[in-house]
C-alpha cells in the first residue's frame, strides 16, 4: 500500500504546455470579465467567474493529477478522467459565459486585426451556425464517445501519447458543443424550442446506458492493455471493467437526467406563466362581467 501511496504523490504530471495554456486562458477571461462586469454586472457576476475557474481546474485535475498516470492501469480511473472532461468541466466553463469575456480580454490589436476579421467572415459564421446546431452537437458528442471506446481506438490511445492527447481534446471540444444548447451561455440565441432539450438529453443517456451496459456485462476483457497492466488493487481486469461501466452508467445518467428534470420544470413553469398572461389578457373587467350578469330590461 505504501508503494501505491508513494505513486499517488509522485505521479503529478505538471505539463508546462497545458499549465501555460490554462493560465493564459484564465488571465484573458479575467481581464474580459472585469471589463464586462462594469458594463453589465447582471450578466457577469462572481458566480460566472468562479464557475469558469472551476471548469479549468477540473481539466487540470483530469490531466495532470494521478488520474492521468493511473488511467493506463485501471479502466475505472480512466473512466473517471473521461467523465471529468465530458460531464463536469464543460458545463462549468459554459456557465461562465466565456464567449464575450475571452474576446474582450484579448489585446485590442489582436481582436481588431485577427479574431475580429475571422468572426465577421460569412463562411465562418455559416460554419459556426451549423456546428452549434443541436443536431450537430449531439452527433459530434455521441460519435466521439463511441469511436474512442471502440477497442482498436482505445488501445491506440493507451499506447500512443499523441493519440491519447487527441482523444482528450476531442472529448473536451465535443462535450463543450454538446452542453452548449443546454447551458445556453449568453449571448447565444437558441435555434430550437427549450423543450427539445429533453429528448436531446434522453437520447444521449440512452447511448451512455448502452455503452456502459456493454462494459458491465461483457464476459471478456475488452481492452487487452488492462489485462497485462500492474494490479494496484484487488480487482481483476474483468471486475475493473464492470466497475468502470457502472461508474459510467450511474454518474453519466445523473448528469443527463438531472438537467431533464430541471428543464421540464422550467418549461412547465413558462407554460403556466404564458397561460396566466393569456387569461388575464382576455378576461373582462369586473364592471363588464357585472353588466353581463345583470338582467336587462326590455324597451
Amino acid at each position: 500500500m505504501n508503494g501505491v501511496t508513494d505513486a499517488v504523490f509522485t505521479s503529478w504530471d505538471f505539463n508546462p504546455g497545458l499549465l501555460f495554456t490554462t493560465l493564459v486562458t484564465a488571465l484573458v477571461y479575467t481581464c474580459g470579465s472585469s471589463q464586462l462586469r462594469r458594463r453589465a454586472p447582471h450578466r457577469f457576476g462572481l458566480s460566472h467567474l468562479l464557475s469558469f475557474y472551476a471548469g479549468l481546474s477540473t481539466i487540470l485535475l483530469a490531466l495532470i493529477s494521478p488520474l492521468h498516470a493511473f488511467a493506463g492501469w485501471l479502466l475505472t480511473v480512466h473512466m473517471i478522467q473521461h467523465l471529468l472532461l465530458m460531464m463536469v468541466a464543460p458545463p462549468l466553463i459554459l456557465y461562465g459565459a466565456p464567449y464575450m469575456p475571452l474576446l474582450f480580454g484579448l489585446p485590442k490589436s489582436v481582436l481588431r486585426d485577427g479574431v475580429g476579421r475571422l468572426l465577421t467572415s460569412l463562411i465562418l459564421r455559416k460554419i459556426g451556425r451549423f456546428v452549434s446546431h443541436p443536431t450537430s452537437c449531439w452527433f459530434a458528442f455521441v460519435l466521439t464517445s463511441i469511436t474512442w471506446h471502440a477497442p482498436p481506438m482505445y488501445e491506440l490511445a493507451l499506447r500512443n501519447s499523441a493519440f491519447h492527447e487527441l482523444e482528450h481534446l476531442s472529448f473536451l471540444i465535443t462535450a463543450l458543443l454538446f452542453w452548449w444548447p443546454i447551458i445556453q451561455p449568453w449571448p447565444w440565441v437558441a435555434s430550437t424550442p427549450r423543450w427539445m432539450a429533453i429528448p436531446y438529453l434522453f437520447l444521449a443517456d440512452f447511448q451512455n446506458t448502452a455503452l456502459s451496459a456493454f462494459l458491465i456485462f461483457y464476459e471478456r476483457v475488452l481492452y487487452p492493455s488492462y489485462q497485462g497492466a500492474p494490479r494496484i488493487c484487488e480487482m481483476t481486469p474483468l471486475e475493473d471493467q464492470a466497475a468502470a461501466g457502472a461508474i459510467m452508467w450511474v454518474v453519466g445518467s445523473l448528469f443527463f437526467l438531472v438537467p431533464v428534470g430541471l428543464i421540464t420544470i422550467e418549461v412547465l413553469s413558462a407554460s403556466r406563466v404564458a397561460v396566466g398572461r393569456y387569461r388575464k389578457r382576455i378576461s373582462l373587467p369586473e364592471s363588464s362581467r357585472l353588466l353581463l350578469l345583470t338582467p336587462q330590461k326590455r324597451a
